[in-house]
């Protein structure tokens, strides 16, 4: 029996004979990246022939056109007397349905499509993003200034945006984001999450949760939900690990006392940052949780089609899920541009001689494990700190050393104003303590700095809430 000579691949097909459900593989080759299929041929590339193909050589195109209205093209081929067709299909620019469903050719599966994945399908092909949604009842009261100025001073340290960005109004430089939809005028999703006053109305599960362990998942010490606009999320997450999570061991650069965290904070900032620009906001929150001797960080969303674990952290194009959310981390300066970010993770790790984290697909997610190589090592060498309780004691006990007494007493009047349910300004404070606003403002920085209390509200307007219980 003679073979013909193209060899099977991700983008050939063979096929013995013809049968109708083949229409469901030519619809999953339109939506990804197109094949040629082979009919009357076997997997072994032996020619069997088509004792029908002239009819099938009409057949095959009217039944592809009616039920996907796609046009292909298909061609009779005859070797040795044997009659087989060639079916070329090529990658759609729309999305392609057969009998009302999606189907995928990946690898050397075909998938049917439904919930997230169909939906990242469908925005894929479409080529819009989920933040770049609108929403229409929101208007630019419902953005924070700070969290704009915020922005602002980050991209503009950074020379990714000019000093004269600060003169534009709110609306004008959310438009030069293309954070307003210049159709309807409408805020995007983006804006709102990335600078929204309460981001939470328009997104249930923006908020960060981190959470610290015992020797399993069921034994939950403390948590946390850190809520804020997105722009602000990385460094808020980090000052919560720093101050009662994750240990800074101490050590002495000449007469400079460095007090780094444990784990690389360039390449934890990098990881942060990827789970919030590349995370599905249609699903479950992102998710830390710390243990005595490793940290996972979980984001909901899957990699894009062609990606895998494997090759993450291997020079790769970027593809953001949210592209409006990452070109604005961009341009603050908080990530690379071109796919970089995962080197980056790497270098950090490599230059402090530490395991580089592991990345997996789980449950539906992107999921890193970090080691605790430095917490581990202080246990080793019978450090203090033996399991989480001592951990958030420790940092306590040192946020209070790093407090003056006048501080403290700060501290103990914003949480008597929080039991007496009164509201308590940096001006209230300076006339209860006789002190000028300046100096007032210098604690209530160093009190935020430490992430014992948050300011909320406008700067004028607002008032100061309580964080951290020092237990004074």
């Amino acid at each position: 029996m003679s073979k013909i000579t193209v060899k099977e691949c991700q983008n050939v097909e063979y096929k013995r004979s013809w049968k109708d459900e083949y229409l469901k593989w030519i619809c999953g080759f339109a939506n990804a990246q197109g094949a040629t299929m082979f009919f009357g041929v076997d997997d072994d590339l032996e020619l069997h022939g088509l004792q029908n193909a002239k009819r099938l050589l009409e057949d095959i195109p009217n039944k592809i056109n009616t039920t996907m209205g796609l046009v292909v093209d298909v061609d009779l081929h005859e070797q040795n007397g044997l009659d087989y067709l060639e079916v070329t299909i090529v990658p759609s620019n729309v999305p392609v349905s057969y009998r009302g469903k999606y189907y995928y050719r990946s690898g050397s599966t075909l998938q049917e499509l439904t919930g997230t994945a169909l939906t990242d399908f469908l925005m894929r092909k479409l080529n819009i993003t989920w933040d770049a949604a609108t929403e229409k009842s929101a208007t630019i009261d419902d953005i924070s200034p700070e969290a704009v100025k915020y922005f602002l001073n980050a991209a503009i340290r950074e020379g990714r945006i000019n000093h004269s960005a600060r003169d534009l109004s709110i609306e004008q430089l959310l438009r030069n984001l293309h954070l307003i939809n210049e159709e309807n005028g409408q805020l995007t999703l983006a804006a709102l999450l990335l600078f929204g006053k309460d981001v939470e109305r328009w997104n249930m599960t923006v908020a960060f949760r981190l959470g610290r362990f015992g020797k399993s998942q069921a034994d939950l010490i403390i948590q946390d939900r850190i809520v804020c606009p997105l722009i602000e999320m990385p460094d808020r997450v980090i000052v919560t690990l720093r101050s009662k999570y994750l240990v800074s061991p101490i050590h002495y650069e000449g007469l400079r006392r460095k007090e780094p965290l444990e784990i690389p904070e360039d390449g934890l900032r990098e990881m942060l940052c990827n789970s919030l620009i590349h995370r599905d906001y249609t699903g479950t929150f992102v998710q830390m949780k710390v243990f005595d001797d490793h940290v996972t960080l979980w984001n909901g969303g899957t990699l894009p089609p062609g990606y895998t674990v494997e090759n993450l952290m291997k020079p790769h194009e970027s593809h953001p899920r949210n592209r409006l959310i990452a070109n604005v981390f961009y341009l603050a300066g908080f990530i690379e541009a071109w796919g970089r970010g995962y080197e980056k993770i790497r270098e950090a790790f490599q230059k402090e001689n530490l395991e580089i984290p592991v990345f997996e697909e789980v449950r539906g997610g992107i999921m890193a494990t970090i080691k605790r190589e430095k917490f581990m090592a202080i246990q080793a060498k019978g450090g203090d700190i033996e399991n989480g309780k001592d951990v958030v004691d420790a940092v306590i006990d040192n946020i209070v050393e790093k407090l003056s007494e006048r501080q403290l007493i700060i501290y103990k009047l914003i949480k008597k104003s929080v039991i007496d349910n009164v509201v308590v300004t940096a001006k209230s404070l300076a006339s209860k303590m006789s002190l000028s606003p300046r100096t007032i403002q210098r604690d209530l920085t160093k009190l935020k700095d430490l992430n014992v209390i948050k300011h909320k509200g406008p700067d004028n307007g607002g008032h100061w809430i309580i964080l951290k219980d020092l237990e004074l």
